[in-house]
């Protein structure tokens, strides 16, 4: 086999393996004290850069080489001679799977002569690291023997500095052998160790005993060395607290502080975690002595007014008792200085039948159209705006709607209105809806305006209406009484001015003031819950400023005013007397007509929300029945009447109140309405869940279900019924409740006969001899035969015959026979009524 056989590429290559750039070697490192420390380093070879074909330049000389033949590594395993010709050429010949198998089983050789030879190597450093550390161990045993003579001398001729003369035969003679042969450099990183003795430390003893002077000041070298010496280390802080010990053993026994006594309020239920707060101990003291008192309280359970004074006289404090009522706001009580009031605007309430044109009448004031927000030109809601007129002069109106649902929303606008606008639509007349409002007026104790609306129609009589309204006792000044009247057309937009000049005059009379420069107080007149915003109140400022920021309380809700819109949508800092705005900031949605108070911070607030909560739920609980026989006499009277479950959800809080008194209005002996949950805002997941469980409608009013509730409600098939106007709402209620009820049964008693004798009629049945005394007796009718007046069987007449004839009836002062269907109870003197039943549908 020749050279050029060799240099040809076969399949039978060198086996395969890492290159080594990085040899590894093994260094002791020698402390004092005899301690050592082995470390491991790395010698990398320099990597030789040269031109192609350039001879590589020949290294230079190690330093003092010292080779020695039991560190020198193996020779790496020789290379397998390559295979001869014949057999490259089978091996030409095999197919592509054979050819990955063998360089596969070739590598795995490769790989294990690799690990073979490291593991040889590794015994051998082993053994080579073992002889070093005996020849140190010599070494340093040689080195203490000749210290501890020179310290010797020292102690025995103190005068004479004797010096111990290191042992320089091993390191400094001859360079540290290396682990191997292919790591001389590794002599470099041994360090030299001197065995020259510190003469400080044999004399610091001596030194510290004799010259050293205590001082009080502490510092960082005295906290560090301790007081043992410097065989331990104490930090600074052991050190402080160690001489604060000592100071106070100086200044004798501490004198015990006097208890401080305080005045602790207690309301008629507290925390006990607030209880200790007000007496300034500790929770679990308080805890500790309710638990001696047979009480098994926690700190976050609430106990009563006398548990709490004992508790605070028991700790030695004074007790003030209040009550709950004073932690309610009274406002009737906080009246303003005559000097701080400044004249304000005046609220005007819009009043009258529904489709009398109050809404219009506002968009003409307003010069805006409100109508076409509104769902069938029907006003759901109360809009509150403000109107600046000609002269500069503002103006806030209040709508509100007109249908009969909406009285208590109605009347809520009378009680925080200053004027009354009655409006009347001339062509219509005097309806229900004006004469509800013409009392709410006179109730509220608010002068009244006339409006006569829509003037420009044909058949318009406003000399009618003033007639008509002196049956409700209210005399216009064309009829020589106080209450003015103005003839206006909001279509047209006639006489407007002259509604407003006559606001302008009765505003003046009313000489309107409040005291702008105070905390702000006003009356919720809507309330919603908004996707976007949360819950949202519009309030009417009655006194003082609300500005953004200010913490307050409404009803059972606190918060803290977060923005302030008008009505034009823009954000506002401020909001003063009679100027309607959004408040946004509510902890929840609250009730129409409540008042908002401002308070000095938000501990308040929350008390004033807490206690109104508890007097709401402790009036509902009042409602319950009394005694164990009323409550089941209720129970009973509840069984016999069918209810009809329901979920109403609307848009804002009005709309709510309106629809579940519409509700229970059309509820009847037979039927009733019962309100599962209401609520304001979109269907939520909760409201879903409630109707399924109870297969009751979810009613909608201008709301909609959010996603994840429109899923549960094609998996749970609930009944979804959408409204925007409360006339189809009650009506389509009503029709559903009638359905429940299913058809009413009419019956008419058609004749009337007497039974004179009875005999067989076949096997099993009975025929009974009648006198026919009232009426008519038909074939097929039903009947009743009742004996003694009491009813002893219902049954129908299945065969009536006279003489032997069938016939279809027999009237009055004749005799016939009958046979009954399934009934043989028949006895001479029994009465026969035979009535007709007619299906009707039922109505409510």
């Amino acid at each position: 086999m020749s050279d050029s056989d060799n240099k040809k590429p076969t399949l039978a290559r060198k086996p395969l393996g890492v290159k080594r750039t990085v040899d590894a070697g093994q260094v002791q490192q020698s402390f004092s004290h005899g301690r050592k420390n082995t470390v491991v380093v790395e010698v990398k070879r320099r990597r030789m850069i040269g031109k192609p074909g350039e001879a590589p330049p020949a290294p230079a000389p190690a330093p003092e080489p010292t080779p020695e033949p039991v560190a020198k590594a193996p020779a790496p395993a020789p290379t397998p001679a390559p295979a001869p010709r014949r057999q490259s050429e089978a091996d030409a010949t095999l197919t592509r799977k054979e050819l990955q198998e063998k360089l596969l089983r070739e590598a795995e050789e490769s790989r294990l002569n690799q690990l073979e030879e490291a593991r040889r190597r590794e015994d051998r450093e082993r053994s080579s690291a073992v002889d070093e550390e005996k020849r140190r161990a010599e070494e340093n045993r040689k080195a203490e023997e000749s210290q501890q003579q020179a310290e010797a001398a020292a102690e025995a001729n103190p005068q004479v500095e004797v010096r111990a003369e290191p042992d320089i035969s091993g390191d400094d003679s001859k360079p540290a052998e290396p682990a191997g042969d292919k790591f001389p450099p590794a002599r470099k990183f041994t360090p030299v160790e001197s065995k020259r003795p510190e003469p400080k430390r044999a004399e610091r003893p001596a030194k510290d005993r004799n010259e050293r002077r205590q001082s009080g000041k502490l510092t960082v070298t005295r906290a560090l060395e301790g007081g043992d010496g410097g065989a331990r280390a104490r930090s600074l802080a052991a050190l402080k607290r160690a001489r604060e010990k000592e100071k106070r053993s100086h200044m004798g026994p501490r004198v015990a502080q006097p208890k401080q006594t305080r005045e602790v309020v207690v309301p008629e239920a507290i925390t006990v975690q607030e209880l200790s707060k007000r007496m300034g101990e500790k929770g679990a003291d308080l805890v500790k002595t309710l638990f001696k008192m047979d009480m098994m309280v926690t700190v976050n359970q609430t106990i009563d007014a006398d548990t709490a004074e004992l508790l605070v006289e028991e700790f030695g404090h004074i007790v003030k008792r209040v009550s709950e009522a004073d932690v309610e706001i009274d406002t009737n009580k906080d009246v303003d200085p005559e000097e701080t009031l400044k004249p304000r605007a005046p609220v005007v309430t819009i009043m009258g039948h529904v489709d009398h044109g109050k809404t219009s009448l506002l968009d003409a004031l307003r010069g805006t159209d409100v109508v076409a927000g509104e769902a069938g030109g029907i006003t759901q809601h109360i809009g509150a705006y403000k109107v600046t007129t000609k002269d500069g002069a503002e103006i806030t109106f209040l709508d509100t709607p007109g249908h009969e649902a909406f009285t208590e929303m109605r009347a809520r606008g009378a009680n925080v209105t200053d004027i009354v606008i009655l409006v009347v639509a001339a062509d219509d007349g005097l309806m229900p809806q004006t004469i509800e409002a013409i009392n709410h007026t006179k109730a509220a104790g608010v002068p009244m305006i006339v409006a006569i609306n829509k003037i420009d129609k044909d058949g318009a009589n406003p000399q009618k209406i003033r007639e008509r309204l002196l049956e409700h006792e209210v005399i216009v000044e064309a009829m020589s009484g106080d209450v003015q009247d103005v003839e206006v057309s909001a279509l047209k937009k006639l006489n407007l001015d002259k509604l407003l000049d006559a606001i302008a005059l009765q505003a003046e009379l009313l000489e309107l003031k409040a005291n702008p420069d105070r905390a702000a107080e006003g009356t919720v007149v809507e309330a919603k819950l908004d996707k976007g915003r949360g819950p949202v109140a519009t309030i009417l400022v009655n006194r003082g400023t609300l500005k953004v920021g200010d913490v307050f309380v409404v009803g059972t809700e606190s918060g803290k005013v977060r923005a302030l819109i008008d009505d034009k949508g823009k954000q506002v800092k401020t909001a003063g007397p009679a100027s309607p705005v959004e408040v946004l900031g509510l902890s929840g949605v609250p009730s129409a007509g409540e008042t908002l108070s401002v308070v000095e911070n938000e501990a308040r607030a929350r008390e004033v929300a807490s206690y109104r909560q508890e007097q709401a739920t402790s009036r509902r609980t009042a409602i319950a029945p009394a005694n164990l026989d009323t409550m089941f006499s209720a129970l009973a009277d509840k069984a016999k009447v069918i209810e009809y479950p329901v979920v109403v959800k609307a848009d804002v809080q009005g709309s709510v109140e309106a629809i579940v008194n519409a509700l229970n209005k059309i509820s009847t002996d037979d039927i009733k309405v019962r309100v599962l949950h209401s609520g304001v805002g979109a269907i939520t997941e909760s409201d879903v869940t409630l109707a399924s469980a109870s297969n009751a409608p979810i009613i909608g009013f201008n709301v909609r279900p959010n996603p994840k509730a429109r899923q549960l409600v094609a998996r749970e098939k609930t009944r979804l019924k959408y409204f925007d106007v409360i006339y189809d709402l009650t009506d389509d209620i009503r029709k559903e409740m009638a359905g429940e009820l299913g058809p009413e049964f009419i019956e008419t008693v058609v004749g009337r006969a007497e039974v004179k004798e009875v005999f067989p009629a076949g096997k099993k049945d009975k025929a009974a001899g009648l006198l026919v005394s009232d009426g008519v007796i038909k074939k097929g009718l039903h009947a009743r035969l009742t004996r003694d007046d009491v009813i002893v069987s219902k049954t129908v007449i299945a065969s009536l015959r006279r003489f032997k004839d069938d016939v279809a009836e027999v009237r009055a002062g004749m005799e016939c026979g009958v046979v009954l269907e399934d009934t043989n109870d028949i006895k001479a003197g029994d009465m026969l009524e035979v009535f007709e039943v007619e299906e009707r549908e039922r109505t409510l």
